[in-house]
């Protein structure tokens, strides 16, 4: 019995690093990132894919846009439509600003207000997610 309880904690700590939530402003569910790259809506239906070589897709595997090592955001077309700048600044394809996130995941629209909680997700993730592209 104490080998089943110790493996099922180890089994739910695993599934809980697995995904990272992402949450409204009032902290609601909106959706989950998986440490993959999948990203999931509040019911955990598939609804995109961020890959490890920085493409995004929708979820039937179409590109839908580009995540550049240096935090240039494309289209499919690879065009520029914005930037997530190393200190979490997110920007237009203009360089105007238009959010931040924040190191404790806290995202915030240009007016610095609140609009949603990404918590130990990849602020290029997250600003793709809430600024770029509505998975």
């Amino acid at each position: 019995m104490k080998h089943l309880t110790i493996l099922f904690i180890a089994f739910m700590m695993g599934f809980a690093a697995s995904a990272q939530t992402l949450e409204s402003s009032s902290h609601s569910t909106a959706g989950y990132i998986k440490s993959d790259g999948t990203i999931e809506n509040s019911s955990h239906s598939t609804v995109g894919y961020i890959k490890s070589d920085g493409t995004i897709e929708n979820s039937s595997h179409s590109t839908i846009g580009y995540i550049k090592s240096d935090g240039t955001v494309e289209n499919s077309s690879h065009s520029t439509i914005g930037y997530v700048k190393s200190d979490g600044t997110v920007e237009n394809s203009s360089h105007s600003t238009i959010g931040y996130v924040k190191s404790d995941g806290t995202v915030e629209n240009s007016s610095h207000s609140t609009i949603g909680h990404a918590n130990g997700v990849k602020k290029e993730w997250a600003a793709v997610c809430y600024f770029f592209f509505k998975l």
